[in-house]
């Protein structure tokens, strides 16, 4: 005879399928309204691992715009690619993984990694010696561009970059810290859209800190591609990548042969400047 513990249980166990279920569906459906609203921006390349989208604009001396964590070539294309395009040569990319970009496996999340997929990429398009630029996540890849590939790059210009391994990350980005691939996938699939809704104003209030987040982001700033399954498992996939590599990189700094400019603001939240700086 069936005891009434198991009926309950077994019920329990169908309805929270049935939740995740539906949490899939809608999610999926979510990720399809943003798509719809923010189609691809430029173009598509293939590389070994993967593929990069990106927008090429102007001519003159290259400029190569890499974003950071969880962010979108829109991040630059904002205010920064157009105000530049007349000078130069401007290319903004979404980092292999994020925004349109595209890896085979999260082995392609490790920076090393990503700096080889966007080499191939400056090599593949003629891009020769740009300038990099690399905002947070995309300094720590800019740097292992200047690293494992001078030959590639004239210089580096970092914005707010990552340098280091912090003690603790910044408490916006605690939900990327699963480590469990497969934890990761059923969280991004089913709960990361509906939390990513409910966090986003204060996600962005605390990213943007101290100054207020534009009003438009959302839609010229790229914001809603972060309500995609695939934008959640590139994120997190990310966020645990950087302690595998990065230890090795900052101890390699002085090796670096080309020129490199740093820009922090001293009120950063996410990334404290006095760490950073030390380690360049």
């Amino acid at each position: 005879m069936i005891s009434t513990i198991a009926i309950v249980a077994g019920a329990l166990l169908l309805l929270g399928l049935a939740v995740l279920a539906g949490l899939w569906v809608w999610s999926r459906m979510v990720a399809g309204k943003v798509e719809t609203a923010l189609p691809p921006a430029g173009e598509i390349a293939d590389v070994a691992g993967g593929k990069i989208h990106f927008t090429d604009q102007g001519e003159g001396r290259p400029i190569v715009m890499i974003h950071g964590l969880a962010g979108h070539l829109q991040n630059f294309t904002y205010a920064t690619t157009g105000a530049l395009a007349g000078e130069y040569r401007v290319i903004a990319l979404d980092r292999p993984g994020s925004g349109y970009s595209e890896r085979d496996s999260d082995e392609q999340a490790r920076i090393p990694e990503q700096a080889r997929m966007i080499a191939e990429f400056l090599a593949a398009k003629g891009i020769e010696k740009p300038l990099i630029v690399g905002h947070s996540l995309g300094g720590a890849v800019a740097l292992a561009l200047g690293l494992l590939y001078p030959e590639s790059v004239s210089g580096l210009a970092l914005i707010a970059p990552l340098t280091t391994l912090p003690d603790e990350g910044a408490k916006v980005f605690d939900a990327l810290k699963i480590a469990n691939p497969g934890v990761r996938r059923l969280v991004a699939e089913t709960l990361a859209v509906p939390m990513s809704i409910r966090r986003g104003e204060e996600s962005l209030a605390f990213v943007f800190a101290p100054n207020p987040p534009p009003s438009d982001f959302s839609m010229r700033g790229g914001g809603l591609l972060g309500l995609r399954p695939r934008a959640f498992m590139a994120a997190s996939t990310d966020y645990q990548a950087v302690a595998l590599d990065l230890p090795d990189l900052t101890a390699r700094f002085s090796e670096l042969k080309m020129p490199v400019g740093v820009l922090y603001g001293d009120r950063d939240r996410v990334l404290d400047h006095r760490l950073h700086l030390d380690a360049l």
